[in-house]
């Protein structure tokens, strides 16, 4: 199987020993706490799973700013997108500058429960200079339209850096129990499915037809014995279909429609960036990290709102070193409807193609149909599927 990301083996952060953990969370409850960010909080628990493998905790104002300008650590270690603990400054209390360690509660869970422990390596000042700097070359803009330019400028000025322990996974285990898996546990299904090749596939909306035709495409292009539909289901813009209702649907597609046993449906604790093509090769280490062998990057990755190009995230692969991922890119380009063939294909870039036998489909598309109360066509969508979607919707539009 293919390595972790900069290691030998995965480095997941989160305390599996049952005493430990017990230990470390009473100690916790008596630790000065900062009240994480939900960014901050959904990085804790892709580091406790090993997804961010090889990184020990948050980065401090010269890792992040390297990251964002080089797309590397100060150690040469590849990475594309700064992860940081920013708070604002009435968190940062004298208990909180002079201690040691400290307890890193969760936004997202009732009570603010203790999430993490971290190690204080650093209290650091952002200057609104540096903020612009990583704002702009995250995300390729400092529009405060965009999605994600808001989550990352009003946090607060405040980096907290350092390792750090993790104590649970939010509320991603018990809301979604059956879907959400960690590095380690789906490196741990691959073994056990027998696969060697394995194509993966980000998904933040619910699958249509487009999205099942690429999975197929790029499984038979690269020979894949299995494809990893691998959802996220953290925070999301307004809009987004909830993950719950997303994964339902992508249940019923691969239950009906892929044959058995070459499907593995899973999903990952982290908050939406819309970072584009930045977010494309995080995505890819993601993938690395949890046993892919591939990568499908399809039309506007991770892209929201028009900021990015096509296939920006796919150009930015071309930009980093040969070795600085080892996981294959699958290119996926526009996958529509062929009317004359009676089923989904991609069209390739240098190919002429006749617009008048497509359908093309799109999640953008979908979203407004459903929303106006329009029938999804079966060019768009599976009609279980379909009948999902339509369900949410209404139960919406009669809330």
């Amino acid at each position: 199987m293919i390595k972790p990301h900069g290691a030998e083996t995965l480095q997941p952060l989160y305390v599996s020993e049952d005493a430990r953990r017990a230990e470390l969370t009473k100690e916790a409850e008596q630790l000065p706490s900062v009240l994480l960010s939900s960014g901050a909080a959904a990085s804790a628990v892709m580091l406790a799973s090993g997804y961010f493998t090889p990184l020990t905790g948050y980065m401090n104002i010269d890792e992040a700013i390297s990251v964002a300008t080089d797309m590397k650590l100060p150690n040469g270690l590849f990475w594309p997108v700064p992860v940081m603990n920013i708070v604002p400054s009435e968190q940062l209390t004298d208990a909180v500058k002079n201690a040691d360690s400290i307890a890193l509660r969760d936004p997202n869970v009732d009570g603010n429960p203790p999430l993490a422990i971290m190690k204080v390596s650093a209290i650091e000042t952002l200057s609104e200079e540096q903020k612009q700097l990583l704002i702009e070359k995250t995300f390729g803009t400092t529009d405060p339209e965009h999605p994600g330019v808001p989550a990352f400028a009003n946090v607060g000025d405040n980096v907290l850096s350092g390792p750090i322990e993790v104590l649970n996974y939010s509320y991603f285990r018990e809301d979604f129990p059956d879907t959400f898996r960690t590095a380690v546990e789906i490196r741990e299904d691959i073994a056990a499915r027998g696969w060697n090749t394995v194509v993966a596939f980000q998904t933040r909306n619910p699958m249509h037809r487009a999205h099942e035709g690429l999975c197929k495409i790029a499984q038979e292009a690269v020979n894949a014995d299995g494809i990893l539909i691998h959802m996220l289901l953290g925070k999301l813009k307004p809009g987004d279909i909830p993950a719950a209702v997303r994964d339902a649907c992508i249940r019923t597609m691969v239950e009906l429609y892929f044959p058995e046993n070459t499907v593995s449906i899973t999903g990952y604790g982290f908050d939406m960036l819309y970072a584009g093509p930045r977010e494309a090769l995080l995505h890819a280490v993601f993938r690395q990290n949890c046993g892919a062998s591939h990568f499908i990057i399809g039309r506007d990755h991770a892209g929201a709102g028009g900021y990015y190009g096509d296939f920006d995230a796919q150009e930015i692969f071309d930009t980093i070193p040969e070795d600085a991922l080892e996981i294959g890119i699958f290119r996926g380009n526009f996958t529509v409807w062929s009317k004359k063939r009676n089923e989904i294909i991609m069209m390739r870039r240098d190919h002429p193609h006749d617009e008048d036998d497509y359908f093309s489909i799109s999640g953008t598309k979908m979203r407004e149909m459903l929303a106006a109360g329009e029938p999804l066509p079966p060019e768009i969508s599976r009609p279980e599927v379909a009948e999902i979607l339509m369900e949410y919707y209404q139960s919406e539009a009669n809330a």
